[in-house]
């Protein structure tokens, strides 16, 4: 008799070129014609799917047990196979894993009524499927066990649709039996009676085989190392709850759920989660889980907080659904930890908290509250939403509220009519004046479509339906809200923050209603608004809002732009006028009266905010400006408050005259005249940088660097090629004075402290504008305005103020070696040099051990690991620099009868960081360098004592041998993935690896040990923890949960692991060893010299990273910000 072809049914079910219920009914006829031969035919199915092409043979199936057959697969494995059709990706072998799924739930939907009956198929099957998940293969568990939970659910169907008949039939029995004796069937009754027994059998029976795979496979598997076989049981183990609850709801299921909420692996969180909002969906379930959520609440709560967004996204969903289900589970300590979400950075966090939020606070019967006439219903949604705005005390954050609330309660935000009636009443409440940030943002949201800074995920097309949608919401704000907004600046006209906030309504307007909706009596009164705010306010953000406003209004394009025209020509007339005349009275005046002073101040201040928006050139304002800003510079007798606006209406009036001669071809007599203003200013601000007070210091600053830049040689490229006569390149003397700025307004601890009265709030914007300070003299350097070894000044602070500045300048070092990589390589030795010179010059030549040594060598290390690995492209570099730094430490001679060596000796312990970076060429090259210069500037009797010691130091990392003298050293080792060779070698891995010390393990890492079975072993004496065990104790007792990498190396592990003979395993061949499971240490490579040195805080070790710990010796705990428990 020929054994049947064992992969016709794989074959099917993989090329899914057939309906699932005819294999399914083909396979059956097999079945029934040879119950044997079909049998083998689905097993060689699923020993297939596992990748295995070993065969069961009948011979095999009659003679041996599961577990031999499972052992003689598994020496029949391809040793090369590393993945397994339920792990691979292609679009092929995703179809075959829902075929596979398919397959069996059809398999045992057709067999239903007798043939999972047989006692044959299932008991057979459930035995090898439960053999095969025990296995130590990861291929052969993953996939049985996986086969083994889809079965489980086809049986749960089952064995709910026998539950429906045995309800069926007793009712009927029921029905039957109270009838009267005339009227009552017998016969019918013992039918009934008899079916009902039928049924209860084969309850039992579909009982008895789900109680074997949860028992053999389920609580087993469900704490796998394996993260895919840990989510496929928690997944599954949901369906079964769910669709099952009567026989699955209890607290003996749930706990598996609750106890894996706190597995270390996202996806697996994620199922459960997933899982629990199947349950918590239907308010009958819910209302059964009461004891679950109250003992799991807090997890769940606490998960909103989890590392992964999309976690923290369910956790908040899940929270919804309890929230509408069983709403009193919830205290409001537990609301208060979801609330914050909203202004989360990911979307889609936020929005889930919006979500939470509206359901809890805001979720009303809006439309029955209208009724009260006045918008009532929705005058109560929004002074509930300033309530909770003013109360989350974040209130230049509504632009996050209101995208959170978005997708939730977008018409309730876009209600403009009731939300500026609001605005309306009188009398205002206290606070109220905050919701026009929510309006703000709300208007913002309806006409752009776009989430705020930070949240959106790129840059989106909209299509054209959304298009229109924008377009509609437009045109309805702007017909409720320009006859409202005049009147809303009258009412609110004494309150600047009021005002700056409503001034930005014009943004969001369809302008072009003003003359097709008829409107132009509410642009009258506008302008009239907005030139009463201008004379009113002094307030920066309240001019820089009418600024705008008229600049958005002063567009050619409309009809009515004459009109805004002539209102800003107006109102500029009367600041020239007012400014030409306190210019005047200020210059002619002995002594300045403080009214003058603020009037000038003030007048300069609003013609220096609108001269940003506006090209106010016609009024000729250069002049004075440069006449009073020559008399502060010679006299010092102009108070700030008059300095710092007249350098910026400077500023902005070169700005302007810039634009016009690059929109035009230009006469060289206009750029001669520019060029000269630019001289002037630049010269002026030069004199202000050395002023007694800081703030018109910090303005000079902040505009020399943007005015630099401006007209630096970028400004002639390309089109602008006849700009060329303007660019400007300072003077030295100019380039030294802003480093001197920035040594002393930057790089000062005294600077960043402050007073110890300010507050928080107070030193972040101190830190803010000297960023800002540092930015622009950074950008200076990177496009070539100034030289690259001015870098220098700053490059040398760079772990000194890293928590201040360390993106800033981690980013200036990246552009500079793009630029000129040998001039960079000398300007971080430049860099040392100056710190080991200041060093010198405080404390003497013996500071070659101090704390302030040890943090130059800190600076270096960290310099050096921004060569890369890359040594070819860095080698010309990396020469020069260790030439130039062996000639700096030797420039110095030595004092006639000292014993110490030349002041600048230690700088090769410097020098040293730097030579792992070498080839070995070069390291032979330089070591015969330093040789000479030794000779060539002392005997060989000098080179000796205490103070020789970075000598010897050097010439050691020139050696061709590593710091431990060894040749080839283990972290320098390449890092090939290897097998090892026999069992005992993976075993004393596996030791080493859990026994080490745990002084050196990574608190953040998780280890995985190489064996996975759960399958007893010869020789240790461990007991399986039984499912009845507490949550505690399955936490505890999960090396997946707790288990942390260790830091030695993998070599260094084979040295510290114990040795222990070879134990009894699945058999004696070497090869079957590449079947279990592997751990191996990995560790990341750097990519390309770009990805190198991610930051002082970013661990560049990573769990599962493709490369060994090969620079392992250049690199410390400090350097990689790794937390050592």
């Amino acid at each position: 008799e020929k054994n049947p072809e064992p992969g016709n049914l794989f074959e099917v079910v993989r090329l899914a070129k057939s309906a699932m219920e005819s294999v399914v009914d083909d396979w059956l006829e097999s079945y029934k014609q040879n119950r044997e031969a079909g049998f083998l035919e689905l097993v060689n199915f699923f020993i297939r799917s596992c990748g295995c092409k070993g065969v069961v043979t009948k011979e095999m199936f009659r003679r041996l047990q599961n577990s031999e057959i499972i052992q003689q697969l598994t020496e029949q494995f391809d040793e090369n196979s590393v993945e397994y059709p339920l792990v691979l990706t292609s679009h092929p072998w995703r179809k075959f894993r829902v075929g596979f799924c398919e397959l069996v739930a059809v398999l045992v939907r057709r067999c239903q009524y007798s043939i999972i009956y047989d006692e044959y198929l299932m008991d057979t099957l459930i035995s090898l499927l439960t053999g095969l998940s025990d296995s130590q293969v990861r291929a052969f568990r993953h996939t049985s066990t996986f086969a083994a939970m889809k079965l489980m659910t086809a049986l749960v169907m089952v064995a709910l649709g026998v539950s429906l008949h045995k309800d069926n039939n007793q009712r009927q029995y029921e029905s039957e039996r109270s009838k009267g004796p005339s009227r009552r069937a017998t016969e019918k009754l013992e039918a009934l009676l008899a079916k009902r027994k039928e049924l209860q059998e084969q309850q039992e029976e579909i009982e008895n085989m789900m109680n074997a795979i949860f028992k053999g496979v389920f609580v087993h598997r469900y704490r796998d190392l394996v993260p895919e076989i840990r989510a496929i049981c928690i997944e599954e183990l949901g369906n079964w709850i769910q669709n099952y609850s009567a026989s699955f709801l209890t607290d003996g299921y749930l706990k598996y759920i609750g106890w894996t909420l706190h597995d270390k692996q996202r996806e697996v969180r994620l199922k459960c989660l997933k899982a629990l909002q199947g349950l918590y969906h239907s308010r009958e379930i819910a209302a059964r889980m009461e004891l679950f959520t109250s003992r799991f609440k807090g997890r769940i709560v606490s998960m909103v907080l989890d590392k992964e967004p999309d976690v923290g996204v369910e956790a908040i969903k899940l929270l919804t659904l309890i929230l509408q289900n069983m709403e009193e589970m919830l205290t409001d300590e537990d609301c208060e930890a979801v609330y914050p979400m909203v202004y989360a950075s990911s979307r889609a966090l936020a929005a889930a908290g919006g979500e939470f939020l509206y359901r809890k606070q805001f979720d009303r019967d809006w439309e029955a509250r209208k009724e009260k006439g006045n918008h009532g219903g929705n005058n109560d949604f929004f002074r509930l939403l300033l309530a909770f705005f003013i109360e989350s005390e974040l209130h230049e954050h509504a632009a996050y509220l209101v995208d959170s609330l978005w997708d939730c309660a977008a018409p309730l935000l876009k209600d403009w009519e009731g939300l500026s009636q609001l605005l309306l009443e009188e009398p205002p409440e206290e606070g109220e004046w905050r919701q026009g940030g929510c309006d703000r943002s709300s208007m913002r949201q309806a006409t752009e479509g776009k989430p705020p800074v930070g949240r959106s995920p790129g840059k989106k097309v909209l299509s054209m339906r959304e298009r229109k949608a924008l377009e509609d919401d437009r045109e309805k704000l702007s017909h409720y809200l320009i006859p409202l907004l005049p009147q809303l600046l009258a009412k609110f006209s004494a309150d600047g923050e009021k005002v700056a906030l409503l001034l930005q309504a014009p943004h969001y307007f369809t302008l072009s209603l003003y003359s097709s909706g008829r409107l132009e009596k509410y642009l009258e009164q506008l302008l009239a608004q907005l030139r009463e705010v201008v004379e009113k306010h002094t307030g920066q953000e309240v001019l820089e809002a009418a600024a705008r406003a008229f600049y958005v209004l002063c567009n050619p394009e409309f009809t009515f732009y004459s009109r805004v025209d002539l209102a800003r020509s107006r109102l500029v007339d009367m600041l020239a006028d007012k400014f030409q005349q306190d210019l005047v009275e200020l210059l002619q005046a002995t002594y300045l009266d403080e009214d003058e002073v603020y009037s000038m101040a003030a007048t300069l201040k609003r013609i220096s905010i609108l001269h940003n928006a506006h090209d106010l050139t016609p009024w000729q304002l250069y002049e004075p400006c440069s006449l009073l800003l020559q008399r502060a510079v010679d006299t010092g007798e102009i108070p700030k408050q008059v300095v710092i606006p007249t350098m910026t209406c400077l500023h902005f009036s070169i700005l302007w005259e810039l634009s016009r001669v690059s929109g035009t071809i230009p006469e060289q007599k206009q750029l001669l005249a520019l060029k000269r203003k630019v001289a002037s200013f630049c010269s002026l601000c030069q004199s202000c940088l050395s002023d007694v007070d800081s703030s018109v210091q910090e303005q000079a600053f902040v505009l020399l660097s943007d005015l630099l830049l401006l007209f630096s040689p970028q400004l002639a490229r390309g089109k602008w090629a006849t700009l060329e006569l303007l660019v400007y390149r300072p003077e030295v003397t100019l380039q030294s004075q802003m480093a001197g700025f920035l040594m002393d307004h930057v790089f000062s601890h005294t600077e960043l402290a402050g007073s110890d009265d300010e507050d928080s709030e107070g030193k972040i914007e101190r830190l803010h504008r000297r960023r800002n300070l540092l930015a622009g003299f950074c950008k200076l350097i990177i496009y070539n305005v100034l030289e690259l070894n001015a870098a220098s000044d700053v490059f040398k602070h760079y772990v000194k103020f890293y928590k201040d500045y360390g993106d800033i300048i981690k980013e200036t070092l990246n552009r500079a070696r793009q630029i000129d990589r040998d001039e960079w390589a000398r300007t971080l030795l430049l860099s040392l040099q100056q710190l080991r010179t200041e060093l010198l010059l405080q404390q003497g030549p013996g500071a070659g051990f101090s704390k302030t040594f040890l943090e130059i060598r800190d600076l270096a290390r960290r310099f050096s690991l921004l060569f890369g690995v890359h040594q070819m492209h860095n080698r010309q570099a990396l020469v020069a620099l260790h030439k130039a730094g062996i000639k700096f430490a030797f420039q110095e001679p030595v004092p006639s009868g000292s014993e110490l060596g030349p002041l600048n000796l230690p700088f090769l312990e410097v020098l040293s960081e730097f030579s792992p970076r070498l080839l070995h060429p070069d390291k032979k090259l330089l070591m015969s360098y330093l040789e000479q210069t030794c000779q060539a500037k002392f005997s060989p009797p000098l080179q000796r004592g205490k103070s020789w010691q970075p000598l010897l130091t050097y010439r050691r990392s020139l050696s061709p041998l590593d710091n431990t003298g060894s040749e080839v050293s283990c972290s320098a080792a390449p890092r090939a993935r290897r097998r090892p060779k026999s069992v005992a070698k993976r075993r004393r891995l596996d030791d080493s690896s859990g026994q080490a010390d745990s002084s050196l393990q990574l608190s953040s890492h998780l280890e995985t040990p190489m064996l996975t079975s759960t399958v007893l072993r010869r020789g240790h004496s461990v007991e399986l923890q039984e499912e009845e065990g507490s949550e505690s104790d399955f936490v505890q007792s999960q090396p997946w949960f707790g288990s942390q990498r260790s830091r030695e190396s993998p070599c260094q592990q084979q040295l510290l692991g114990p040795q222990r003979g070879s134990q009894a395993g699945l058999g004696t061949r070497m090869d079957q060893l590449s079947l279990m499971e592997e751990e191996e240490m990995v560790i990341q490579e750097e990519s390309s010299e770009e990805e190198e040195f991610k930051g002082l805080d970013t661990p560049l070790i990573h769990l599962h990273s493709p490369q060994g710990e090969q620079l392992r010796d250049l690199f410390d705990s400090t350097i990689l910000g790794i937390e050592v428990s």
